[in-house]
């Protein structure tokens, strides 16, 4: 049974929205709608959909049971609220809201409502970061010491309201609690602002985690070539993505070899073998609309609802605020 979907914004993100909608079989794409009529037409026209340049009049006419939101994140509460307070299951891109008691209301609403409220954190579903979490979940890595990302890439000129912490960062955030399944305590930030008109778009940053694992963010959008990576350490080494290729390394710790389990503290670190993991390359964006239809329909899948989006928010305006303070942030459970 095809579910009737449409998209609110199809700028950068949501245009593929509309493929994917179009495309799914489970999924019917009734209408889209976006302020931009010539955008908007085009789009429409380039999928066999109607367009509207109001979402009320769309969600009011069209009978849509599933949506995605893609309109500037100021914008995310007012046009997530219209569509739940209609019935309407919702997919709002990353970050949740502008703010956390923004981003709150909508979870609250749509719990009320008994509603799905999922959260576009697309790097959950790049196929290497699935297997390096299958990998992490089957004790392969020991304890996780350190997690640390590479976000970069040129400035963005779509990217007005938010700066690259809430932009780009959350994106790691919200792994890095995937791949640990611990809690940040205490942020520290070294941000500055060279491009962007009001935010920044440079971070150095340093996380702590309740179970003493320690994370890096280096992210910014000041690098002329786009760079997407994460790499893992443990006891036994290294596990390294590359987001953009989807490939999954492990670097052996040879001294965590053979004689491990007789062992119970790390003695030290030796160079050991290389391994390539075979990662089946898939779209992480058409992976999470799955899971959203399938959340629709019922069906008990993994997904990243509107509690992961506020963590990954709180967190991202925390280290927001240690930047602005040259101060570490603690983040309360």
């Amino acid at each position: 049974m095809s579910i009737r979907t449409a998209v609110i914004g199809v700028g950068a993100m949501g245009r593929h929205h509309a493929r994917l909608y179009h495309d799914l079989p489970d999924s019917e794409l009734v209408a889209i709608a976006d302020a931009d009529g010539a955008l908007g037409e085009a789009t429409a026209g380039r999928y066999g959909t109607k367009f509207y340049t109001d979402c009320r009049a769309m969600l009011d006419a069209e009978q849509v049971e599933a949506v995605s939101v893609c309109v500037p994140t100021t914008l995310h509460r007012e046009v997530a609220l219209e569509a739940i307070q209609r019935g309407i299951h919702v997919l709002i891109e990353k970050p949740i809201a502008a703010s956390v008691s923004d981003g709150q209301a909508i979870v609250d609403k749509a719990n009320a409502q008994d509603l799905v409220c999922m959260v576009g954190h697309v790097e959950r579903y790049n196929p290497a970061v699935v297997e390096l979490k299958r990998h992490l979940d089957q004790g392969e890595l020991g304890r996780i010491f350190e997690i640390a990302a590479r976000r970069k890439g040129p400035f963005p000129v779509r990217v007005r309201d938010v700066g690259v912490v809430i932009d780009l960062a959350a994106h790691d955030l919200d792994i890095m609690w995937y791949l640990t399944g611990s809690e940040v305590t205490r942020v520290y930030a070294e941000t500055a602002q060279r491009v962007h008109e009001s935010r920044e778009d440079m971070l150095s940053g340093l996380l702590r985690f309740g179970d003493g694992t320690v994370g890096v963010l280096d992210i910014n959008w000041l690098t002329p070539t786009k760079i997407r990576e994460l790499s893992v350490i443990g006891e036994r080494g290294m596990f390294q993505v590359n987001y953009l290729t989807q490939d999954l390394f492990f670097f052996e710790n040879a001294q965590a070899g053979e004689v491990w389990d007789t062992l119970s503290v790390l003695r030290g670190v030796a160079e050991g073998r290389m391994v390539r993991h075979v990662v089946p390359k898939r779209e992480p964006l058409r992976s999470e609309l799955e899971a959203f239809l399938a959340t629709v329909r019922g069906e008990d899948v993994p997904v990243v609802n509107g509690e992961d989006g506020l963590r990954a928010l709180r967190q991202a305006q925390a280290i927001v605020q240690s930047g602005l303070e040259h101060r570490p942030i603690e983040i309360k459970a």
